[in-house]
């Protein structure tokens, strides 16, 4: 919408613009524009020098040009070179002289404004003030200007701040064109305000929606944004002020006559005064929701009060906050997250998340690409709170403790009394201390009738296409439920969790030991998952002898390299030996609960680092003798115990009890890890069936790549199929989203209002400056700690310690390489936690910011007995 009496669009009034203006006004501009229309929002009147006069100005410079070519090559750690060349790019464009017809158009609108009027002159880039990227203080702004010459000079100040040091680290780092950012400028009449400050309409601290909080602080608010003064802080909830925090205001900032600003000292008798009383930051909150309304999402709001008046100057949507699983019923809602219980906390792509529904019982809601389940319902009755406590307190404290936060609040979910018929507590209905009887047979039958599910799962599934296709997966689905659900699942896994409970809380009672179960869980027959780490060990042995196939695999990173060995020596048995491992643990990748995520055995290349790693660190045998090792010293723990049992008043009995109680464990234990592996050899099978039907889509022009296909939902693929019709613009939508969602940070628990409920471990006498963990897998290591976001991009030595964000089973084939692990996300049972313990790895979970608090290379000493890391 561009003004018609206009010859250029170089300048345009606040009245003229909208938010559909984005490339010519900037962020700002746009949100300026907008907030200009919403009625009895009062907002400073101004004009844009758009980013057309930019474009006229800087466009033909050959000086500028050259600068944007080396910033090109840049890298953001580059900081010196980025320096000198953003250094040099602003003073050519400062040195620029403004054109006639633009300088005329700026006088224009001073006139209409008022020529001796001040103004305050704001950048507004392209790529600001947008609802997935805010930019917030990346370029300049400039107040309390006045006179024709000085205003166009902070113009061309302005437009050179696209190009200070922290703008161009800031567009490196999020993959932002420079040339592609364009900058427009606003220059809008100065208010002199008594009080300003930043209205969020949701709380920044806990992401509640309904909770505003609003700063304040005496003069200028860009003073509070620049973070040289303490401002009061007010929290205002369905119309009323809910807290209050005073500040000592020792300074503020105001405007000078003749332009610019100056620091002066607040007097003592004003520190402690109210900078807005009660009253205004109600009105203030009416005016912030008002706002919130008209542009479709919480908003950050600056403001400032003048004589009486609250004028808005600028407001910009807040992109740090994860988006509330919708209920639609205007109830209230809790919320645990799916991806902190299976290991993955990235976003899942939409086929991903209708495979998922597709399989579970529970209440699930989308938010930010993740799912969550409602647990609501649990958090209704006493036999709900008990089994959802039960659980939460075995798997992961700090969900457990975020839900106690919430039943605190009495009047969040109304607690009901039980029905007659309401189940009793798992812990009620099973007694720990009963042995479950035959239980190897019963594994043993689980493991046989699924293998052959699959086989006739793959056979039936290989030989359709097309639609029926489709209704023949959707039954499957539900067969793989009957098996995954399967009480005697549930039985196995947990009745080792029970087992485990049992022995640790005996054996600390008896004998004063802690986590005895963590030792006793070695090499437990039927673990899947820890004896594909193990066969990656076996693989490295089958290599070592070929040092023509150990250097090709040194260079290669080509997905095809299977092929390309049979042309070396030894490359034949290469092949062999990585193709057997990969037909038994091909389905397997990194985030595998989601379907689209590529398998090794669509990209193998990923398995080639940790290949290497094994050859590079151990000795040939290594995987038989790790699993001896394990086995000897869970042996070994085993009749200690009983022994030192022995000793003890009815020490027999107590014996006898707790070789139940281990067999128990070590019969089940390795269980745990079968049901998921069955799951995700499933979804290779469908997999592979649907990327079939993908690729003729592509082929019949209906669809541009069959990657594609992984932002439907199933049931929408199979209407694509049938219809022969895709609407590109819904896929191309659903992958910036997705792009978008990768920058987010999942909440553990989250309510329907928004607010994140933070967990707290309860330790006590942590050693100072320690970081809270879960422990998971006893023992004490130090080591070199290895921070790995990826695991392709692995380089471990014997003894390092990996710290990690996640990991699932994936990851496994790493955990032979180190000798500890911490991770941000985990509980007891959940694939980290089960792994560390057979293999014998000491490991903390739940280790908030992990990544981020320990750096890689540091020495650092990780207690997985008491649950805790320490920086040394």
């Amino acid at each position: 919408m561009m003004p018609k009496n206009n010859k250029n669009t170089y300048v345009i009034r606040f009245q003229e613009l909208d938010r559909s203006m984005l490339m010519l006004a900037g962020g700002k501009g746009a949100n300026l524009g907008e907030l200009y229309r919403i009625k009895e929002i009062p907002v400073p009147a101004g004009f844009c020098v758009t980013t057309e006069a930019y474009q006229q100005v800087t466009g033909n410079s050959r000086a500028l040009n050259s600068l944007l070519d080396e910033l090109a090559g840049l890298k953001a750690e580059e900081r010196e070179n980025i320096r000198e060349v953003s250094a040099k790019a602003r003073t050519v464009i400062e040195e620029m002289p403004v054109p006639e017809e633009i300088a005329a158009a700026v006088m224009s609108c001073l006139l209409q404004f008022g020529e001796e009027e001040a103004y305050a002159i704001r950048s507004s880039a392209t790529a600001e003030d947008l609802p997935t990227a805010s930019f917030a203080g990346q370029q300049d702004t400039y107040l309390n200007i006045s006179g024709k010459e000085n205003i166009l000079r902070h113009i061309r100040k302005c437009w050179a701040s696209l190009f200070t040091e922290r703008a161009v680290t800031y567009r490196i780092r999020n993959g932002f064109d420079h040339r592609k950012v364009q900058l427009a400028v606003m220059v809008q009449k100065m208010v002199f305000p008594q009080v300003a400050g930043i209205l969020f309409t949701a709380d920044p601290v806990t992401s509640n929606r309904k909770v505003l909080s609003i700063d304040a602080s005496f003069g200028l608010g860009e003073a509070l944004v620049a973070g040289l003064v303490n401002a009061d802080n007010y929290k205002v909830r369905n119309g009323k002020v809910t807290d209050k925090k005073i500040s000592a205001k020792k300074l503020a900032v105001y405007a000078v006559e003749g332009g610019g600003t100056k620091e002066q000292e607040v007097g003592p008798a004003e520190q402690h005064t109210q900078a807005l009383t009660d009253e205004q930051a109600l009105q203030l909150a009416r005016i912030g929701r008002k706002i919130e309304a008209h542009f479709g999402g919480p908003q950050d709001i600056e403001w400032c009060l003048a004589d009486g008046t609250f004028y808005i100057v600028q407001s910009r949507p807040i992109t740090t906050l994860f988006p509330v699983p919708a209920a639609d019923d205007g109830e209230n809602h809790v919320y645990i997250s799916v991806g902190h219980q299976q290991m993955m906390t990235d976003p899942i792509k939409p086929l991903g998340l209708s495979f998922y529904l597709l399989l579970t019982h529970a209440t699930m809601r989308k938010a930010g690409g993740r799912l969550f389940v409602d647990v609501t319902p649990m958090l209704a009755t006493p036999s709900g709170r008990e089994n959802i406590m039960n659980m939460a307190g075995k798997s992961d404290p700090l969900v457990k403790d975020a839900l106690m936060t919430v039943m605190a609040r009495k009047d969040f979910v109304k607690l009901l009394p039980d029905s007659d018929n309401a189940p009793r507590s798992r812990a009620a209905a099973a007694s720990p201390g009963r042995p479950v009887e035959n239980a190897p047979a019963i594994v043993a039958g689980l493991i046989s009738s699924n293998q052959a599910a699959l086989a006739a799962s793959k056979q039936h599934i290989q030989a359709k296409s097309g639609p029926a296709l489709f209704d023949l997966i959707l039954e499957d689905v539900r067969q793989l439920q009957q098996i995954l659900f399967n009480p005697q699942n549930l039985m196995m896994i947990m009745g080792a969790i029970d087992a485990a409970t049992w022995i640790n809380e005996k054996m600390k009672e008896w004998l004063g030991e802690k986590n005895v179960a963590d030792i006793l869980t070695q090499s437990v027959p039927n673990n899947v998952t820890s004896e594909m780490g193990l066969a990656l060990l076996d693989v490295a042995d089958a290599l070592r002898p070929y040092p023509a196939v150990i250097d090709h695999l040194q260079h290669t990173k080509d997905d095809n390299f299977l092929e390309e060995l049979e042309k070396l020596e030894g490359g034949q048995v290469a092949r062999e030996a990585i193709q057997a491992y990969l037909d038994k643990y091909g389905m397997r990748c990194v985030g595998e609960i989601d379907i689209a995520r590529p398998r090794w055995s669509e990209k193998p290349a990923a398995l080639v680092p940790m290949i290497l790693s094994n050859i590079r660190n151990f000795e040939p045998g290594e995987g038989k003798r790790k699993f001896e090792q394990g086995l000897a010293e869970a042996s070994k723990k085993e009749r200690e115990l009983l022994e030192r049992l022995r000793q003890l008043p009815d020490g027999e009995e107590k014996a006898a009890e707790t070789k139940r109680m281990i067999g128990q464990l070590r019969d089940m234990a390795g269980y745990r890890e079968y049901p998921k592996y069955s799951l995700v050899n499933r979804y290779y099978v469908y997999k592979q069936a649907l990327l079939k039907e993908a690729e003729q889509l592509v082929r019949a022009g209906v669809m541009r790549e069959r990657e594609d296909a992984y932002y439907l939902a199933f049931e929408e693929f199979k209407e694509v199929v049938l219809t022969g019709q895709l609407d590109d613009a819904v896929i191309q939508q659903r992958k910036a989203a997705y792009r978008e969602y990768e920058k987010l940070t999942p909440p553990r628990v989250i309510t329907s209002d928004g607010e994140v409920i933070t967990g707290r471990y309860a330790h006590d006498h942590l050693p100072a400056g320690a970081i809270a963990g879960l422990p998971v897998s006893a023992g004490v290591i130090e080591g070199r700690a290895r921070v790995i976001l990826h695991m392709e991009e692995a380089n471990l030595e014997a003894g390092d310690i990996l710290v990690t964000a996640f990991t699932d089973p994936s990851w496994t084939p790493l955990f032979v390489s180190v000798k500890g692990l911490v991770t941000e996300v985990g509980g007891l049972m959940t694939h980290g936690a089960v792994i560390a313990r057979e293999y014998g790895l000491p490991a903390v979970v739940g280790v908030e910011r992990a990544t981020m608090l320990i750096k890689d290379g540091q020495r650092i000493r990780v207690n997985g007995t008491d649950g805790y890391v320490e920086v040394l």
